[in-house]
């Protein structure tokens, strides 16, 4: 009978101890890795200017340059108010931001009016077309939002 007992004792101290290794080691969750959007942000300052009419056109316009990294200054209405483009002015032609935002605007539209009295690097004139360049294309969206 006590030999009954001793190999019942041995199949169940192994069953617990199998199941506690399993227990500790073989039911972890899977972590997954958080995704970071990096934000690249340009050092110098831009100035935008609503020159299309649309109400809302500039604070719109602030909005998404700000979320693509660009420090706008200031933005308020243009004197004249009918810009069909959206067109970059360059006050500083060797600013190292000028590219990233003429691609941010997808404009081609890119004229370099040096100024030593400028006080900022870039002037950013609303044409009626800022709807187009503040809106994802299509297809293009956010899946993490």
């Amino acid at each position: 009978m006590s030999l009954m007992y001793t190999k019942t004792f041995r199949f169940s101290f192994a069953a617990i101890a199998l199941m506690a290794a399993l227990l500790f080691t073989g039911c972890e969750e899977e972590n997954k890795t958080p995704v970071v959007k990096v934000k690249r942000t340009y050092k110098g300052d831009v100035e935008v200017l609503n020159s299309c009419g649309m109400q809302g056109a500039a604070a719109k316009m602030r909005s998404y340059l700000r979320e693509n990294g660009f420090d706008i200054v200031s933005s308020r209405n243009d004197r004249l108010q009918n810009y069909d483009e959206t067109v970059l002015v360059l006050r500083n032609p060797e600013w190292e931001g000028a590219k990233a935002l003429a691609q941010a605007l997808k404009t081609d539209n890119v004229l370099v009016v040096h100024s030593s009295r400028a006080v900022v690097d870039a002037a950013v004139y609303i044409g009626k077309d800022f709807e187009h360049i503040i809106e994802p294309e299509q297809g293009e969206t956010d899946d993490n939002e």
